[in-house]
């Protein structure tokens, strides 16, 4: 599960839904692209991810432990 803000989640998912849908036409057979497996496409969108909530303000809050 990744922990981070509203932004960063939404990017993924975002990532992930356009990755799949990509993925679903090359198994149709309507769109061909680049001859790419879907693990390293996975690794792609995971590095996506993580750029982006260890550049984020918002996600490094959630994560960094709370002093009391």
């Amino acid at each position: 599960m990744m922990y981070g803000c509203n932004k960063c989640i939404k990017i993924c998912g975002w990532t992930f839904l356009v990755l799949g849908i990509l993925f679903v036409l090359q198994d149709l057979g309507i769109w061909y692209f680049w001859n790419i497996s879907w693990w390293t496409a996975l690794f792609v969108v995971m590095g996506i991810g993580s750029l982006a909530s260890v550049n984020c303000p918002d996600c490094q809050a959630i994560r960094s432990p709370k002093k009391r």
